[in-house]
Formats: structure tokens, C-alpha cells, sequence
């Protein structure tokens, strides 16, 4: 079901109050240290004051756990938007409270104010009606542009769309759109690649997505499970014991679906979990105790490469290995550089996969970058997300 975004209504004259996600990382001296989710927001922020709106913004930073707590102040984010808006934006001492509301009162056209961190009111992550109501009393309409939040359902992501209208900013449209299309109506082949340390992280994901995939490529920590599942030694490679059995039955799903799973068929052993740990590459029936699995091998890649050459749409969640160690990043970032080279649809889930191709300067080559870790697994899985949920239908 399409939402209804900014475009949709008139928002000349009104005031907006538009949830963002200012989340940004900073070093010790309170300084952004990536101001990624900052710039992400702007194209919503100017559009809405090129059309004569007046501009409420708000967000969570941190976990200060519903307490006023000055290292998770918004004050560092309105400083960096006010140069890149180029205007002075106005940041309120509270939520709620007088500041909030001498400052919203008698705004004009064109003007921006940031309320304070919403989590330093403990009713924010509670969806308290009542604080829903008074963070709507400040504004006439309400978007949400917080993807990477989307999948809670917090005052400020949902509860607030009780009390005005509600449509989505252009980052959630453009999340819906390619995460969507992917899901829903891809270009075949379809290809997803799966990797990070856990299959109990991702058993939601990889059942629904044997329900729309050609292949599904597996890599990463939890392949090890896959692999025991199959009766192959693994040594002391990372392994859920108790998830064998699951293992196997989504194995045997695959091939009821007739969907290929691939998994590795060599991989870069170590004899400790370390980024200067001795290491070798071994084929999969040859791994010995007392050796752990950090990366996919040579074959392994050129196999997966192989795949991903034909497929038309791809959808990565989770490194291939543990490419924080550069030695053990091989698998991660050749697969990077190749879905940088294809002409297909690249969808990137984010968290470590956004970050690993970052780290490869690969990000500009991708269709899309999720911006919400948590949010674009749980729309992986087929799930209601809440803050996407909450906001009219066209």
C-alpha cells in the first residue's frame, strides 16, 4: 500500500513537525564524527521549506533511558544543521515543556526549531498517549523520515500520528521504494546474500525470503552451522548448537522452493579469533580442530561472483566475514567491489554491510543503502513496522 509523503499534502503556512533520525556517532569532545544521517535529512527539511512550512524537528540520540542527560543533548546536531541549512535553527531546553512551546508558538514561514532528545522523557519509548498528544499539540502535521527507527513503535515514530495527519518524508519513501520493489516485485534473477555471526538473527529473514529468491548466498559466521548441519567439521568455528535441526529444514525448504543455497566451498582459517592471527585457506571438507573459519576463500567468491554476474536485483544483509580485521575482509569487500561493477538493482541492508561498503568507498556505486539496521530486518522478515504503518495511505 503506498503512503501518502510530503508532496501529498499542502503544508504552506503550517507548522510541521518532522521526526528525524539525528543518531550520530561523536568523539569524546562532543564532536559528529559522521554526519551522514544529518545530510540524509535534508532534502525533506528544504522541501518543506521551500514550501512555505514552518519546520519542528525531532529525534532520539543515544540511550539516555527517559533522563536529561547533557552528553546526549541535540545541541551538537543543531549547530552542524544550522550550516548546512544555512539558517539559524533554534534548539528548545525540553520536549514538551515551556521552551518547546515559547519557541514553536509564534513561529513564521521558514523558520526551524529542534526539540530536545525525545528519549529524555521516559513516556517517548512507552508510547504514552498523553506525551503523543503533547508533542502533536506543537505542530499541524506530522512526518516521519526515520527509517532507522521505524520498526518501534515510540511517541515520536508512531503514536503521535493519532493526532494529525501523517505521511512519510522522502528517506522513508525511498526506503519503502527500493526495499519494497526488491521484496515484492523484483527483477529476476533475484539473489540475496546473507552473512553476518548468527542464523538466529536472520531465521525470520531467511524464511521469507526463500519464499521470493532465486539463490540465497550464505556467508559469514552463521554458514558455520549450515555446514555442521551437513556433517562437516568445522573445528572451532563459530556455531549455534542449537540450531542444527533449523539449519537443516530451511535447507530442505530451499530445495522444495528450488531456490539455490549456496554456501562456501573454502574458507580463510585461523588458529585464534584475531586480525594478525596465523592463517590459512582451506577447502570446507579440510578444516581441522582447533582452526575457526573468519572468511570466505578464493573459490568461494569466484563461485558467488559467478551467481551475482547474472542476477538482476540483489539484496545484501551482513558481512562475509569478520571484516573488521583486514585480513579477514577479503570475502566482504570483493563481493562489495563486484555488485559495484553490475548493472542490476544493489540493496544494501544496513548496519555492518553499510558499513563494510563504506569502508570498500563503495557506497556511491549501490542502488540503495538501507539506513536503518534493525528496521530494514525486520521489513526483511515481512513484518509491520509501526512508524511506516501509522502514516495515510494514497
Amino acid at each position: 500500500m503506498d503512503k501518502k509523503t510530503i508532496r501529498d499534502i499542502d503544508v504552506s503556512n503550517k507548522k510541521v513537525l518532522v521526526r528525524c533520525d539525528f543518531n550520530v556517532p561523536q568523539d569524546e569532545n562532543g564532536n559528529i564524527t559522521d554526519t551522514r544521517r544529518i545530510v540524509g535529512a535534508l532534502p525533506t527539511i528544504k522541501y518543506l521549506l521551500d514550501h512555505n512550512a514552518k519546520v519542528i524537528l525531532c529525534s532520539h540520540l543515544g540511550r539516555p533511558k527517559g533522563e536529561v542527560k547533557k552528553e546526549f543533548s541535540l545541541a551538537p546536531v543543531q549547530k552542524e544543521l544550522s550550516k548546512e541549512l544555512g539558517i539559524e535553527v533554534k534548539i528548545a531546553d525540553d520536549i514538551v515543556g515551556e521552551s518547546a512551546k515559547a519557541l514553536t508558538q509564534n513561529m513564521k514561514v521558514g523558520e526551524v526549531v529542534l526539540l530536545e532528545n525525545v528519549r529524555f522523557d521516559k513516556r517517548e519509548e512507552e508510547n504514552d498517549r498523553e506525551f503523543s498528544k503533547e508533542l502533536a499539540s506543537l505542530a499541524d502535521i506530522y512526518v516521519n523520515d526515520a527509517f532507522g527507527t521505524a520498526h518501534r513503535a515510540h511517541s515520536s515514530t508512531a503514536g503521535v500520528a493519532e493526532f494529525l495527519p501523517a505521511v512519510s518524508g522522502f528517506l522513508i519513501e525511498k526506503e519503502i521504494k527500493f526495499l519494497g520493489e526488491a521484496l515484492n516485485n523484483p527483477v529476476r534473477p533475484f539473489v540475496a546474500i546473507l552473512g553476518g555471526k548468527k542464523v538466529s538473527d536472520k531465521i525470520s529473514v531467511i524464511n521469507n525470503l526463500l519464499e521470493k529468491v532465486d539463490t540465497l548466498i550464505i556467508g559469514g559466521g552463521m554458514a558455520y552451522t549450515f555446514l555442521k548441519a551437513k556433517g562437516l567439521n568445522i573445528g572451532s568455528s563459530i556455531c549455534e548448537e542449537d540450531k542444527l535441526d533449523l539449519a537443516k529444514e530451511l535447507m530442505k525448504k530451499a530445495e522444495e522452493k528450488n531456490v539455490q543455497l549456496l554456501l562456501p566451498i573454502d574458507v580463510n582459517v585461523a588458529k585464534e579469533f584475531d586480525k594478525d592471527a596465523e592463517s590459512k585457506i582451506v577447502d570446507i571438507n579440510s578444516i581441522e580442530d582447533g582452526w575457526q573459519g573468519l572468511d570466505i576463500g578464493p573459490e568461494t567468491i569466484s563461485k558467488y561472483e559467478e551467481v551475482l554476474k547474472n542476477a538482476k536485483t540483489i539484496m545484501w544483509n551482513g558481512p562475509l566475514g569478520v571484516f573488521e580485521f583486514e585480513k579477514f575482509a577479503v570475502g566482504t569487500n570483493k563481493i562489495a567491489e563486484m555488485l559495484g561493477k553490475l548493472d542490476a538493482t544493489t540493496v544494501i541492508g544496513g548496519g555492518d554491510s553499510a558499513a563494510a561498503v563504506e569502508k570498500a568507498g563503495l557506497a556511491d556505486k549501490m542502488t540503495h543503502i538501507s539506513t536503518g539496521g534493525g528496521a530494514s530486518l525486520e521489513y526483511l522478515e515481512g513484518k509491520v513496522l509501526p512508524g511506516i504503518d501509522c502514516l495515510e495511505n494514497k
